[in-house]
């Protein structure tokens, strides 16, 4: 049975001071009225990852980076390797989030190396795919994501990629003014998971947790979790706010 689960994604907000206050925030939330069908998951900024470890009640938040480094060591200045997330005891990393992509230039063939590196030092990836908006309007979505899970978890080996959870970003629906339908969430969401089963099985596809991540608030949650592929989400804004986020989190 695959897990549900709520991810939330600080992005680069809070100063390690407001980072420690909503983590207590959220942490209290989940564990007074949270209703335990979702896992939980906090992923602050790298200067927050030790302290929220401490302080949250781990049978309840698990917490996870935004990012990790390609190389495992070395003269890299101003990188953070997956080794030093592990040693925070952080259980999650984020990877191939459109905004490292598209920002910093994050390729397959880096995206391949931390995958490895992460693996290798025991974190579970929340590993991203989706397409730009150019893209949707062509109509070429269903192409573009099976190219971005061919060249990175697709490489894995099977029992590799029972590790990963994977998050579609519908990027043309972030920001835009656009909105993604729950159909078209749906529908993508499907699309992965029957990729996913013509590469690794049915069980395995069966056994993946997959994510949204577009614009999932307090308000729309309910009925995108309803869908029988969305198996919870990756969440941006809302995950700043302890309120909505319980909102999301108890909306399976």
């Amino acid at each position: 049975m695959r897990k549900n689960i709520v991810a939330g994604n600080w992005k680069c907000n809070t100063n390690l001071q407001d980072g420690i206050e909503l983590a207590k925030a959220v942490n209290k939330l989940v564990v007074e009225t949270g209703d335990k069908k979702a896992t939980v998951v906090l992923c602050p900024p790298f200067i927050h990852l030790t302290k929220v470890v401490e302080l949250v009640d781990s049978k309840s938040v698990s917490v996870g980076a935004q990012n990790c480094g390609a190389e495992a060591k070395g003269a890299f200045t101003g990188e953070v390797s997956a080794e030093m997330v592990k040693s925070t005891g952080a259980g999650y990393v984020i990877l191939g989030h459109s905004e490292r992509r598209e920002y910093y230039g994050e390729t397959s063939e880096i995206l391949n190396k931390k995958l490895a590196l992460a693996l290798a030092n025991g974190l579970a990836p929340i590993y991203c795919c989706g397409e730009a908006l150019e893209t949707r309007e062509a109509e070429k979505q269903n192409e573009w994501v099976k190219k971005q899970l061919d060249e990175t978890v697709f490489n894995l080996t099977a029992e590799e990629f029972k590790k990963i959870v994977i998050a579609y970003e519908p990027i043309w629906a972030i920001g835009t003014g656009k909105t993604a339908t729950t159909a078209q969430a749906q529908e993508m969401l499907a699309y992965i998971r029957q990729l996913i089963a013509a590469k690794f099985g049915n069980e395995i596809a069966e056994g993946t947790s997959i994510l949204y991540g577009g614009s999932c608030n307090a308000k729309n949650a309910e009925e995108l979790f309803s869908q029988p592929d969305i198996d919870g989400g990756l969440i941006g804004g809302a995950s700043l706010k302890a309120g909505d986020f319980i909102q999301i989190i108890n909306a399976f």
